[in-house]
């Protein structure tokens, strides 16, 4: 048998290992069945595409990330749903 070695930060493997024992398996697990799902395939078992994404999104992701050009910022969502249902 063969072994496979991967390489990630803490988080994603926590967060790997987190998702896949919610749905009842372990991560060595969900790696196999993405292998034998490309292998059934003959290729990736998903899609791979670039997004079309206006600019007008791609400018307001920027400025989520880098807190830029808000209007407000908020304490709580509640607060911020409120605002957002005001006329």
């Amino acid at each position: 048998m063969a072994n496979l070695q991967v390489r990630l930060n803490d988080d994603m493997k926590a967060r790997a290992d987190q998702l896949f024992a919610s749905l009842g398996f372990d991560t060595s697990t969900a790696v196999r069945m993405f292998l034998a799902a490309s292998i059934e395939n003959n290729g990736l078992p998903f899609e791979v595409r670039h997004r079309n994404v206006s600019e007008g999104l791609k400018q307001a992701i920027y400025d989520t990330r880098n807190r830029t050009n808000l209007s407000k910022a908020y304490d709580t969502a509640e607060e911020a749903v409120a605002a957002m249902l005001e006329d």
